[in-house]
Order: C-alpha cells, then sequence, then structure tokens
C-alpha cells in the first residue's frame, strides 16, 4: 500500500531539514503517547544507519520495530525504514525550495506484509485507504501549520 502527500509550508527549506532532524523531540512525543523508543546505533550524530527500536500498542495488541535511516541528504531527504512482525514501511520525506521563504514538503511512504497476518491487517487499512489518506494529509498539514507558526515566532 502505498501513501503520499505534499504540503507547502512557508518556511525555508533547511529550517524545515532541522526540525525533522531533531529526533529528540520526536522520542519525547512517542513517549508522551504511550510508545517506547531508544536509539540503538553506537553513533551520536544523525545519518544514514541511526536506529530506533520502538514499541506501542496498536489495535490492543503491543508492536515492536525498528526503524533505521537509510538516505540522509541536508536539507533535502531523508528516508526511514521499518521493519517488524511481518510488516515493511518506507518512509521518505523530501524538501523542494519553492523560493527562499517556501518550501515543498513531500513524504511517501510505501508498505508492504511479509507474513500473513500481516498481510490482514494491511488489507484492513487497504479498504479504508481513503480514511487514512485523509487522516495522513491532515496530520502532515498540521505539522506544516505547526513548522510555520515555530518558524514565525524565530522573527
Amino acid at each position: 500500500m502505498d501513501i503520499s502527500t505534499k504540503v507547502d509550508v512557508n518556511a525555508p527549506a533547511y529550517y524545515i531539514f532541522d526540525c525533522l532532524s531533531d529526533f529528540q523531540s520526536f522520542e519525547k512525543a512517542a513517549l508522551r503517547r504511550g510508545a517506547d523508543v531508544q536509539r540503538v546505533d553506537a553513533g551520536t550524530q544523525l545519518g544514514v544507519g541511526s536506529r530506533w527500536d520502538v514499541g506501542f500498542k496498536f489495535r490492543g495488541k503491543h508492536r515492536d520495530l525498528i526503524v533505521e535511516m537509510t538516505e540522509y541528504k541536508v536539507p533535502e531527504l531523508a528516508t526511514y525504514l521499518a521493519t517488524g512482525q511481518g510488516m515493511r514501511a518506507s518512509m521518505r520525506i523530501e524538501l523542494v525550495p519553492m523560493s527562499k521563504s517556501r518550501t515543498r514538503m513531500v513524504t511517501d511512504i510505501k508498505m508492504e506484509a511479509k507474513t500473513l497476518p500481516a498481510r490482514l491487517l494491511l488489507q484492513s487499512a487497504k479498504l479504508a485507504k481513503g480514511q487514512v489518506k485523509k487522516r495522513f494529509d491532515g496530520m502532515m498539514a498540521d505539522f506544516a501549520e505547526q513548522l510555520e507558526q515555530r518558524h514565525s515566532k524565530l522573527g
């Protein structure tokens, strides 16, 4: 299953990329929502090979994922691969500068199932793809708005 969205952000690409690279804030946000996130690679710098173990509840069951950064090109591209429990998902975030102060953020997610239980889970998401897409578009629009607000406060 593939989902993609584009959102224009009134902020420069380098600022958005810096915000997207602030994984400590993402980890804290995940912890507040009940997920367990731990960085497991030895590096302190963010880049290709950075890895996280993520545990969370979904549909009443505990799920575990390993998330690894597979591409990292400042300030334009970051790609992640999440694997676990018969699923494999990649997320690619590309920033396209439209002007000095406006950037298009293109996000693509591709999911595939490797086991029968994972196929059933993915099939139910495919049946509700319209709702899933609408929710994803809304989340990315909200995120873009937050980025714009944070950037405007910088003056």
